[in-house]
């Protein structure tokens, strides 16, 4: 008898202990005060980041570990008529079969929502 776990074929929170295991490309979207939009995402080794989306904003910023979580800071650097102060942040990392994703949720969202990204393999 085969029987299937209610756990089967949910996606899991991976705990991220450094920040280099983000390491690469991340495509997904961003939602923001027009609504939601695509986007893409480069981490470097240091958990430095830019991500950019098709409108053309570009958003700079940096993962790192607090007690354990991970969080980050995040800033708008265009368009230059809209700049924003560095937004912090709480992001977690889930894996289901061949798909990791990376979600990012402001602590204060006036700027910008909810980003959902998928590793690029």
């Amino acid at each position: 008898m085969f029987a299937l776990s209610p756990l089967d074929g949910v996606a899991g929170e991976k705990q991220i202990v450094d920040v280099r295991e983000l390491m690469g490309s991340w495509r997904g979207g961003i939602t923001g005060a027009q609504g939601d939009e695509s986007a893409t995402m480069n981490v470097l080794a240091d958990g430095s980041y830019k991500a950019s989306t098709v409108s053309g904003s570009t958003l700079v910023g940096k993962f790192y570990l607090q007690d354990g979580k991970l969080r980050y800071r995040s800033s708008r650097t265009t368009p230059l008529a809209m700049p924003t102060a560095p937004v912090p942040g709480t992001a977690s990392v889930s894996e289901d079969k061949d798909k990791t994703v990376l979600t990012m949720m402001p602590d204060d969202p006036v700027y910008w929502g909810k980003a959902e990204y998928e590793r690029v393999k």
